[in-house]
This record gives C-alpha cells, sequence and structure tokens, in this order.
C-alpha cells in the first residue's frame, strides 16, 4: 500500500515539471507550422514572389461574329502542258521554294530534235528568201516566185519560234514563292498533258473567308481590323485586315462574302482550318480587362490566379476579344480585383504568395489597343 501511495506521488511530480517546462517552452517558441517572425534586417515575409496587377475598365470595340475557313494567298496545282516522261526531279515534298525555281524536268529528246531541225529549216528558208530578194532586185525573177519565198521564211521562222516553246515547256517551273505539298508522281513515270503533279501552297499571309448577314452590311468596310481564333489553336489569336468584299450578296442566305488578310509569320497556320472570326466596328465598349499572361487554361477552361488577403486563389473566367496582349473578361473576374502575371506556374490553391511589384492599373489602358479601322 505504501508503494502503490509513493508510486502516485512520483507521477504527479513529473507532470508537474513537465507542464512548467512545456508553459516556459511556449514563451520562446512558436507554435507548429508557424514560421518564426523575422529578425530586423532578416528575410522579408514568407509567401512565393509573383507579379500582379488589377482588372482594369478599358475601351474595346464592338465586334461582330462569324466562322469561316482559311486559304491560301496563292495555291495551284502543278500540272504539264506536254505529255512526256519525267527525267528528273528538283523539289523535296514540304519543302519551300522561290519563284522559278526548276520543279522537273521531262524527256526533251524529242523536242530538242524537232527544234533542231526547224532551226535548220529556217536557216535555209532565211538563205532562199534573202537571194530571192535580190534575185528580184536584179529583175531576174518575177514578184510571185519572191513572195512566195518570204512566206515560206516566215512560216519556217514560225515553226522554229514553236518548237523552242514546246523545248522550253519540258521544263517546269514555279509560278510563284510557296511551299510544295504531296507529289503523285516518281521520276520515270509517263504524264499526260494536264495530270496532277503536286500542288504548291503560298502560306504567308493566308487569307480567311468568311460570311456575315446582309443586315451588317453598313457596318463592313475595306481595310477593316478583325481577330481570329481557330480550334485547333486555342492558346492565341491571329490579327488580319479585310481587303475585299464581294459586291453580290447571296440571295439564299442573305449573306455577304468577305475576304481578310492574316499574317502566317509563325507558320502555324494551314489553309483549310477552321476559323472563328471577331470583325471589329468603329463602335467602343466599355470592359474589363486583363493581361493575356495571367491566363493559363486547364482542358477547354480558363483560369487566372487571383491575390486575395496575401493568398493565391484559382479562378475560372470566360474570355472575349483579344487585343493588343490583352483580353477581355466576360465572367470571372471584377474591376479592381489582383490577378497574377508572373509566377501562376508555382503557384497552388491557398498557397501565400507576396506580390513584387505595385498591382496598379496602367496608365491611359484604352490606348493599348487597336484604332479603329482606317475608312480611308
Amino acid at each position: 500500500m505504501k508503494r502503490t501511495v509513493a508510486a502516485g506521488v512520483s507521477l504527479a511530480v513529473l507532470v508537474a515539471v513537465g507542464g512548467v517546462a512545456y508553459w516556459a517552452g511556449g514563451r520562446n517558441a512558436s507554435a507548429p507550422g508557424t514560421p518564426a517572425p523575422a529578425a530586423k534586417g532578416g528575410p522579408a515575409a514568407p509567401g512565393i514572389v509573383v507579379e500582379a496587377t488589377k482588372v482594369v475598365t478599358a475601351q474595346l470595340p464592338q465586334a461582330l461574329g462569324a466562322v469561316g475557313s482559311l486559304r491560301s494567298d496563292e495555291t495551284v496545282v502543278v500540272r504539264p502542258e506536254i505529255a512526256g516522261r519525267i527525267a528528273a526531279i528538283h523539289f523535296k515534298e514540304g519543302e519551300r521554294i522561290a519563284k522559278g525555281d526548276v520543279l522537273l524536268k521531262l524527256d526533251e529528246s524529242v523536242q530538242r530534235a524537232d527544234s533542231d531541225r526547224a532551226k535548220a529549216n529556217l536557216s535555209l528558208s532565211k538563205s532562199k528568201y534573202e537571194r530571192a530578194e535580190d534575185l528580184r532586185t536584179k529583175g531576174f525573177i518575177s514578184s510571185q516566185a519572191k513572195d512566195e519565198a518570204e512566206n515560206n521564211f516566215r512560216v519556217a521562222q514560225a515553226d522554229a519560234e514553236l518548237m523552242e516553246a514546246k523545248l522550253a515547256k519540258m521544263v517546269i517551273l514555279a509560278p510563284f514563292s510557296g511551299t510544295v505539298g504531296l507529289r503523285m508522281v516518281s521520276v520515270g513515270d509517263y504524264v499526260k498533258e494536264g495530270q496532277d503533279i503536286v500542288n504548291l501552297e503560298a502560306l504567308d499571309p493566308l487569307k480567311v473567308d468568311f460570311r456575315v448577314p446582309e443586315v451588317f452590311l453598313s457596318q463592313v468596310k475595306d481595310k477593316q481590323s478583325l481577330q481570329i481564333t481557330l480550334d485547333a489553336l486555342p492558346d492565341k489569336a491571329y490579327d488580319g485586315r479585310v481587303y475585299a468584299i464581294n459586291p453580290l450578296i447571296d440571295a439564299n442566305g442573305r449573306s455577304i462574302v468577305i475576304r481578310a488578310q492574316v499574317p502566317n509569320v509563325d507558320g502555324r497556320l494551314r489553309p483549310g482550318m477552321f476559323a472563328r472570326v471577331r470583325l471589329f466596328t468603329s463602335e467602343s465598349r466599355p470592359t474589363l480587362v486583363i493581361p493575356e499572361e495571367s491566363l493559363f487554361p486547364v482542358g477547354d477552361d480558363k483560369f487566372v490566379y487571383k491575390v486575395v488577403d496575401g493568398k493565391a486563389s484559382r479562378q475560372k473566367v470566360v474570355i472575349g476579344a483579344r487585343r493588343s496582349g490583352r483580353v477581355e473578361i466576360v465572367e470571372g473576374l471584377s474591376p479592381e480585383d489582383v490577378v497574377v502575371t508572373a509566377g501562376a506556374l508555382k503557384l497552388r490553391e491557398g498557397v501565400a504568395v507576396r506580390v513584387a511589384n505595385t498591382p496598379a492599373a496602367p496608365t491611359e489602358v484604352g490606348r493599348t489597343d487597336t484604332p479603329p479601322p482606317n475608312k480611308t
């Protein structure tokens, strides 16, 4: 019984000592998971360093929506004008070539022989004509004989030119600079006149053809600016400009066909692609905009990171037009929201962030947008 009492007393003493030690230690240490306050001159406040900016309101031009298709600026299917056997092919499939480059050569042995014969006949006819002219001057032959000699010379001259032209057509040249497609023939093939050999496409710039209802005809102008997006390339928008409007309105669809030119400097666009077109009118409207670099995709959706109370908050957004490095926010953000512009790849929901710059709206935001279309 005495041993039991002694053990109880010892346990009580140990608990008391431990409590005192815990209380003393708690005064000098932070709770678990709580960073210690930085000393004077020590490291900055914790958090992932990012750059951010405020959501601003800017004037963006109104736009008409349409769909269209991309077309080559120039396109042709190369075909021989004369039948023959292919002697050599001078291009590689898919390569860029310049105007006037040799694409292929046909066997020209027969045509060259015909040309040499025509040249020899021309030389003989010319000599006969010159001799007849001299004899007529001296009165030894009639005018009729001299005229026949002249006529034979003219016929021989035309025949020689014809044979020379046929010989030249045995070499097929590129009619313009562009990119060749997939060839449909090989060396040694006998090709008929007009047979398909290869397609040639001029890919920079490209054309885009689209239709708008006739009720919007008054809002369509030459040199009007537009922007296209493509389902196949959702990460980028391409600017373009109208250069032709069909004078004929489609009576069936009550629409008008418009053709615009779109630069293809990066070479990612291809003829035949489906394009979503936004044709900008001269009218403007206020809308929320953020820098394009704030966006990041997740599947088919677009997101941004907002900075809320020093923490990252992932926000889904619905975007509209893109203009001059800025993107319209249709849904998901409010004015004065702060969004991350650099460093989003390091973030996750709820992580602490530290904004390196001062998130203020840029001055004269409206002037960053492309001006209204030139009406001249």
